[in-house]
């Protein structure tokens, strides 16, 4: 993902206004106290370590694939019906890039149906670390990648362990592709297209046709130390009724301290071709460090430190406790 330029911002806000989507409502319709299981940091946790035990799951190679066939066989433990939707998608510089976007369903018999979403790739070069002798190798991606799946796989565990089953049918996504963007050492022209190319693929050909969901809700670098989740951009312009109510959740949950109720920057990331192409009004629960000097996403992003030495299991339990009290609002 990559912060939006001003060019680009100017095209998706047009895009955004011209949209009549609507989203969930804005915290009207949650539970007012803590709802549903308690969600286990220490297993998110180990999900997240065990995606990094691969290694970097760069774009074709063996590491990435290993780590693929794992994470369905985890949504297949869980009783999940898994669809692995594999094809072969094009970088900026033409190289071929064989992908699988994973998709996992909880009660797919359900016509309502909710979109949780992360991406599962990383980043094949650490071009925003601070030693530019590092610019060529790849990111382990325990934030940027391996978090946002282990709090989906979580959430998936709690959610077929619990007999209280949800009104609602939920759809795990777990985007690839995604960290293939133009590299800053590139002199190839960055316009935004060459991120997120596994979400750009599934908005046009979802998994089932015709697909659709209330809403949906992405899970980006959400296990870093230090780190807070601010109101994203494009998030707010396509679904900011959506934003108020996961943060309203937050606060329920006891997490307000993270979820910030301040405006972030705007984010080139997997949920913008939901919203534009799937037309499925999508957030984005992002880390953002106003602060920092190496990124506003925080002293690990797309440098060689993106280890678990820098996960925090803690924001691990609260963006995943934020989300199973959104879960357990649905009516």
């Amino acid at each position: 993902m990559r912060i939006i330029g001003v060019l680009m911002l100017s095209l998706l806000l047009l895009a955004a206004c011209n949209s009549n989507k609507k989203a969930a409502s804005g915290g009207d319709d949650l539970a007012a106290q803590p709802v549903g299981p308690v969600f286990n940091a220490d297993s998110a946790y180990a999900f997240c370590a065990k995606q990094c035990d691969f290694g970097p799951r760069t774009m074709n190679s063996e590491a990435h694939d290993q780590c693929g066939e794992w994470i369905i066989g985890k949504f297949k433990q869980f009783g999940l019906d898994v669809i692995p939707q594999r094809v072969t998608l094009s970088g900026y510089d033409g190289t071929q890039l064989k992908a699988t976007n994973i998709i996992a369903s909880y009660r797919p018999e359900m016509a309502e149906r909710i979109l949780l979403c992360a991406h599962w790739d990383t980043r094949p070069w650490a071009d925003n670390d601070p030693d530019s002798t590092n610019w060529r190798k790849p990111v382990m991606g325990a934030n940027d990648g391996a978090s946002g799946i282990a709090v989906m796989l979580e959430v998936a565990r709690l959610l077929a362990a619990d007999t209280a089953k949800l009104n609602v049918g939920v759809d795990f996504v777990c985007f690839d592709a995604e960290d293939w963007g133009v590299p800053r050492w590139s002199d190839a022209t960055d316009n935004g297209d060459s991120w997120a190319l596994g979400a750009q693929y599934w908005s046009t050909n979802p998994h089932k046709p015709g697909y659709k969901a209330r809403y949906g809700i992405l899970l980006d670098m959400v296990g870093g130390q230090g780190s807070q989740f601010w109101r994203e951009g494009m998030s707010m312009q396509y679904a900011p009724d959506l934003v108020k109510k996961v943060w309203a959740a937050a606060k329920v949950a006891g997490y307000g301290s993270l979820f910030v109720d301040r405006d972030g920057a705007y984010v080139t990331d997997d949920h913008v071709p939901v919203n534009e192409k799937a037309k499925i009004p999508t957030i984005d629960i992002i880390a953002y460090y106003p602060d920092c000097q190496t990124s506003s996403f925080g002293p690990t992003w797309h440098t060689v430190n993106d280890t678990m030495e820098f996960i925090d299991k803690s924001t691990l339990g609260a963006v995943g406790q934020t989300v199973i009290q959104v879960l357990y609002s649905e009516k």
